[in-house]
């Protein structure tokens, strides 16, 4: 996984818009807790000397937060861009490495062909058989484009393409092609392939059938432009802001997505790091994402190709797909957000510093309004010092609101960035997933069809015989050494008797099953294919896989089927680990294969085995299966207990490889990336409705107005010194009595300054308990409130504050549920007109049941 250094705000904020206009928004506010700070200190200096300090801490950390909160934004917006272009250049070498590995063992098999063989050698002069049988492999292996067979003096002696007719070659590569024992690779202009700026062959020597010396080359051509061509629609940005490229060990464009943009030829700068920086390349700047292969079976690929993906950084964050997450569920968003601690570790933190000091605001104002009421006079009507107080108090409350909501929607528009990032790599991740089985599929159904027209195989199965049988496994064999991705190649008979295999010889002898023997028997030409479902065979030791099929037919009448080949793929190790590959080792994330029905073929999760339904959302596989052109399916889902990521994409095909309907069994990919588990239950704060107080009265008693027990509550205001963070109490164990005494409620200290500097220690109990009989639920948010009785003071912890507020007698009832003497909460507020009620907590019980 890459580690991403922090990107320079300086250098990517002034081509980030939407951030920009954020910043200028939290200096204006910035500039708003300053007016206020002076206006306190010029209208009643007496009056906010206790708040000055506050609200000095609380700019200040504002300031702070601002700075985090743009660094941040930034950071999230440049390492979203590098991720997707990562990902995309990352696939697009490792599809292309793939496929040119099959290409490095399709060489080695067709040069030992002994038709071939016996051409090249002399022994056999029909130069139209030879071209046909050339012709007949291109038109199975569609990724070439011309294939060649040269003596060892460089005469062309055959070719598969007419129409580019090539007699003699002096290219090079000839002659150590024809020293060493395996295959070459070569990359460049070459005269095989005349009008062609380059040309990617696979050459390998061709030995007499009875000398073994070397007499021939063989060169296969492969479509290298139409390849990248099709790479380059498949993984290319859709919006076409970011050009693909595929480079050479020199930094040099091998091929271009855009060759008028950039053309092949010129050398590009690199970013194989993923360092958040900007390079420059013909004038302008480009956020850029370099990927190398790490090779597939052994195969590393071309030596220093990578492939890589340039954006200019001012066309880098103009798109932001804003409707990613419109269709999800509220709740469901927030559950997920929820865990955000544990897929934004920087991000939570941000969020949760917000939250402290949109909370240290709010205790600060219900503080200043306890210290308001206090130096009111008793008729209620304050002087001139305690109005400017409370003005100032007001500011600040609004102040506060607008700057945790600026903070706040940009967090959450952090968040839906991360999340919609995550989206769209789990789309791209399960595209790719199809693709490269699709990919690998598509060789195995040219593979079976290819080598039904072996002369071994097919003069094995016309005149049966044991030598015949033992040269037909010797072929399978061989053939099994160069393509690893088989479990067992097998001949059978016309009435499905099995003659040769690889593996363990106890399949020979064996019959194949009727239905599947009856359905190769029926294949029209050798251009058609049998592919049996996934399911359990016993050819592969009971275990599930793909076994192709193709129809052997007579040497002499072609017509006629005479039996056939199958190939079984081994799918356990090669579906994992197209699934492996794609995953990546991203955590928290799993890969499947599974059928329209959800019954999975291969799985990362061991806990879900072949054969097993995948208790997956239907729909989502359903909408999946009928997206045009195999489009990918995204969502955020509840799957298994846990938060997730759900993208799935149908196996749309390769080339010809599922252009017919019926051939080929339906699969498609799912991946899920897990965030954290349900919450049923949301956290305190979140689950507290905060209730909105209509404030009707300008006199009357002034109340301290709090939730305690996830219910509304107040005290006398005149009865609390102040509230303090839950944070600063020292934990105690309870006493452990019955629940509503003071020591089962008893549950820490808390100390408090006095005058003169001197420590005051007080006792803290859980109001809740003692009010209701259930326990507090002590969070992020809790304070507990230093109250006065006589000459004590004790501390309560409640949930959270809310307000202060002045009722006069006409808003006071006696509580309906009764309890007597002993109930703490006796009367009632009526707020709202009476819609919503208060309960008015009497502090001389609440002392009488503590001194009991």
């Amino acid at each position: 996984m890459t580690i991403y250094s922090q990107a320079n705000a300086d250098i990517f904020l002034p081509h980030m818009p939407d951030v920009a206009r954020c910043e200028l928004s939290l200096r204006e506010l910035n500039q708003m807790w300053r007016l206020i700070e002076s206006s306190a200190k010029m209208n009643c200096p007496a009056e906010a000397r206790l708040l000055l300090p506050a609200m000095v801490a609380t700019r200040t950390g504002f300031a702070h937060l601002e700075q985090a909160l743009v660094a941040n934004l930034v950071q999230e917006k440049v390492r979203h861009v590098l991720a997707e272009l990562g990902t995309q250049a990352r696939y697009a070498i490792d599809i292309l490495v793939r496929n040119l590995y099959e290409r490095t063992a399709d060489v080695g098999f067709l040069a030992t062909d002994a038709d071939l063989c016996r051409f090249v050698a002399g022994l056999d002069d029909d130069r139209e058989q030879a071209r046909q049988r050339l012709a007949d492999y291109r038109d199975k292996y569609t990724v070439y484009d011309e294939i060649l067979l040269l003596d060892t003096e460089g005469r062309v002696l055959v070719q598969a393409d007419p129409a580019t007719p090539v007699t003699y070659s002096r290219d090079p590569l000839l002659q150590p092609t024809l020293d060493q024992h395996g295959y070459r690779e070569t990359f460049r202009a070459t005269d095989l392939r005349p009008g062609k700026a380059r040309a990617l062959v696979y050459s390998h020597r061709m030995l007499h059938p009875d000398t073994g010396a070397p007499v021939g080359v063989l060169c296969l051509c492969f479509n290298f432009e139409q390849e990248m061509d099709a790479i380059f629609a498949a993984y290319r940005d859709p919006s076409q802001r970011a050009n693909m490229l595929l480079l050479d060990a020199h930094d040099h464009v091998i091929s271009s997505a855009d060759p008028l943009w950039i053309p092949a030829g010129v050398r590009v700068p690199t970013n194989a790091g993923g360092q958040p920086q900007l390079l420059m390349f013909g004038g302008r700047e480009y956020l850029v994402r370099t990927y190398s292969s790490a090779g597939y079976q052994g195969y590393p690929g071309p030596a220093g190709w990578k492939a890589q993906l340039m954006i200019p950084v001012d066309l880098a964050f103009r798109s932001h797909d804003g409707q990613a997450l419109a269709g999800v569920e509220p709740a469901l968003m927030h559950g997920l957000l929820s865990h955000a601690e544990a897929f934004s570790p920087s991000l939570h933190e941000l969020m949760s510093s917000v939250t402290r000091t949109t909370r240290t605001i709010e205790r600060i104002v219900w503080n200043g309004k306890i210290t308001s009421a206090a130096n009111d006079s008793p008729a209620g009507n304050g002087g001139g010092g305690v109005n400017k107080l409370n003005t100032v108090l007001d500011q600040i409350t609004e102040t506060g609101e607008r700057s945790d909501a600026l903070f706040s929607h940009s967090i959450q528009d952090l968040y839906q960035t991360v999340l919609a990032s995550s989206l769209s790599e789990a789309g791209l991740t399960s595209q790719l997933l199809v693709d490269m089985l699709d990919r690998n599929l598509y060789e195995r159904a040219n593979d079976c069809r290819w080598w039904a027209q072996s002369a071994q195989l097919r003069r094995g199965l016309a005149q049966p015989s044991a030598d015949q049988a033992a040269a037909m496994t010797e072929v399978l064999r061989h053939i099994n050494r160069l393509y690893t991705v088989y479990a067992r190649l097998f001949v059978y008979d016309r009435s499905g008797r099995i003659l040769a295999s690889t593996g363990d010889q106890q399949a020979v002898g064996q019959c194949i099953d009727g239905d599947t023997l009856g359905r190769v028997c029926a294949l029209r030409s050798a251009l058609d294919h049998y592919a049996e479902p996934f399911a359990p065979s016993p050819l592969y030791g009971g275990a599930a896989t793909y076994t192709y099929h193709a129809a052997i037919r007579h040497p002499a009448q072609s017509a006629s089927v005479i039996g056939g080949i199958g190939i079984v793929f081994d799918a356990q190790p090669e579906l994992l680990n197209m699934l492996v590959s794609g995953v990546a080792g991203r955590e928290n994330m799993r890969a499947c294969f599974v059928t329209p029905d959800g019954r999975v073929l291969s799985s990362t999760d061991a806990a879900c085995a072949p054969g097993d339904l995948l208790p997956l959302d239907p729909g989502l596989l359903q909408q999946a299966c009928s997206n045009p052109h195999g489009a990918s399916v995204a969502r955020i889902v509840q799957h298994d207990g846990q938060y997730v990521i759900a993208a799935c994409t149908r196996a749309g095909g390769y080339r010809e490889f599922r252009a017919a309907d019926g051939v080929e069994q339906p699969v498609l990919a799912v991946l899920l990336q897990a965030f954290g588990a349900v919450r049923h239950e949301l956290p305190a704060r979140a689950s507290v409705h905060i209730d909105r107080i209509d404030r009707l009265h300008d006199s009357g008693s002034d109340f301290a107005i709090f939730y305690a027990g996830r219910t509304l509550m107040a005290l006398r205001a005149a009865q609390i010194q102040e509230a303090v963070p839950f944070a600063k109490v020292q934990r105690t164990a309870s006493a452990g009595a019955g629940a509503g005494t003071a020591s089962a409620a008893r549950i820490g200290m808390l100390d408090v300054p006095l005058a003169g500097g001197q420590q005051h220690v007080v006792w803290v109990f859980d109001l809740a308990l003692l009010a209701t009989g259930r326990p507090g639920v002590v969070s992020d948010n809790s304070q507990v409130m230093l109250v006065r009785h006589g000459g004590s003071i004790i501390g309560l912890l409640v949930d959270d504050l809310h307000s202060v507020q002045q009722f006069d007698g006409a808003d006071m009832t006696e509580s309906p549920l009764g309890g007597g003497d002993a109930a703490l909460a006796p009367r009632l507020i009526k707020a709202n007109q009476g819609n919503l009620l208060i309960q008015e907590i009497d502090l001389d019980r609440l002392f009488a049941r503590l001194r009991a």
